[in-house]
C-alpha cells in the first residue's frame, strides 16, 4: 500500500465552517453547516431523501463550490476518492471489470501514462479485499448490483485516497457484499483515513465513530448515542416509528418488529422528499 496522511503525521481534521450549498434555482441544500471529520474516524451522513447528504459529499469530494463558508484544507489539496450512488453505470458502456479497477491510476496522471509496479499492487490488493479478483475479464454491465458496487468500491481503494467517501454504499445490495463493504469502512479508518458516507440505515450509522445529521442543515454532530435520540429522528425523518423509553428511543426502519418497546409515530410531511415508502431517490 502507498504512505497514508496518518503514516506522514496526522494531517489537520477537515473542517465545515458556516458552509452553505446553493443553486442556480435558488434551491438551499445545505445552510450554515459547521463540522469536523478526523482522520482515523468515520462519519455517516444521516438524513430523509433531499437532506444534503449528497451535496455534502460533494462538496467534500470538490464537485461542488459552497455559497457560503469555509471547508479547509480546500479539496484539491488533499486526495480524494468518491464512490457515487450507481444509478445504473452506464452499464452498457462495453469495460471490463480489469478496466474499471486501472481507471482508479489514471485519475491523476492521465490516460497515456503505462500502469506501474506500484499500480498493479495497488489495484491488485484492493481487487482482492473486495473479493472481485476472479471478475477481471467479465464485462462490468453484465455483474450483479453487489459485485458492481464491488468493484466500485476495489477502484476507490486502489486511488490509495487519504479521503474515502461513499455515497449509500449498501443501499440494496445482497448480505454478503454490505457485510463486504462495512469490513472495509473500518479498516480504511483503522488505516488512518477519513471515511464518510451517507446513509439510510441505522444500523449502519451506529457502526461509525461520528453522525452528522442534516436537513438541509445541521441537525446534530457527534457520537452515535448523543445524535442516534428520539427527538432528533422526529426533527429529521417524521413519520417513522421508533422504540424504547419516550425521552430516548432508538430510530427503526417502519416495517421493523418492535415488540418490547414503545411504538413513536411521527409525521413524515414538510421534509422535502417524497413522501411515498421504499423509494431512495439521490439527494438535492
Amino acid at each position: 500500500m502507498g504512505v497514508t496522511a496518518a503514516e506522514v503525521g496526522q494531517p489537520d481534521a477537515i473542517a465545515f465552517e458556516g458552509v452553505e450549498a446553493q443553486y442556480g434555482n435558488g434551491h438551499r441544500a445545505l445552510a450554515d453547516v459547521t463540522c469536523r471529520f478526523e482522520y482515523g474516524t468515520s462519519t455517516a451522513l444521516i438524513g430523509a431523501n433531499g437532506s444534503g447528504k449528497t451535496t455534502m459529499l460533494r462538496l467534500m469530494s470538490g464537485l461542488s463550490q459552497p455559497s457560503a463558508g469555509t471547508i479547509r484544507p480546500l479539496p484539491a489539496k488533499k486526495s480524494v476518492a468518491l464512490v457515487a450512488q450507481q444509478h445504473g453505470n452506464r452499464t452498457w458502456v462495453p469495460v471490463t471489470v480489469a478496466n474499471v479497477l486501472r481507471m482508479s491510476r489514471y485519475s491523476d496522471q492521465g490516460l497515456m501514462r503505462r500502469i506501474n509496479a506500484k499500480d498493479r499492487e495497488l489495484i491488485d490488493e484492493s481487487a482482492d479485499r473486495l473479493d472481485v479478483a476472479d471478475l477481471g475479464n467479465r464485462q462490468f454491465g453484465e455483474l450483479s448490483g453487489g459485485q458492481r458496487q464491488r468493484v466500485l468500491v476495489a477502484q476507490a481503494l486502489a486511488r490509495d485516497a487519504d479521503v474515502l467517501l461513499m455515497d449509500e454504499p449498501i443501499t440494496g445490495l445482497d448480505m454478503p457484499s454490505q457485510a463486504t463493504i462495512l469490513r472495509i469502512i473500518d479498516e480504511e479508518r483503522k488505516r488512518g483515513r477519513v471515511v464518510v458516507i451517507s446513509t439510510h440505515h441505522m444500523d449502519e450509522a451506529e457502526l461509525c465513530d461520528q453522525v452528522v445529521l442534516l436537513a438541509n442543515r445541521l441537525v446534530a454532530a457527534g457520537t452515535p448515542k448523543e445524535v442516534l435520540n428520539n427527538k432528533n429522528m422526529q426533527e429529521v425523518f417524521g413519520l417513522r416509528m421508533a422504540h424504547g423509553d419516550a425521552d430516548d428511543c432508538v430510530f427503526h426502519g417502519e416495517h421493523e418488529d418492535h415488540s418490547g418497546g414503545v411504538i413513536h409515530v411521527f409525521d413524515d410531511h414538510g421534509h422535502g422528499h417524497d413522501h411515498g415508502h421504499g423509494h431512495d431517490h439521490p439527494d438535492c
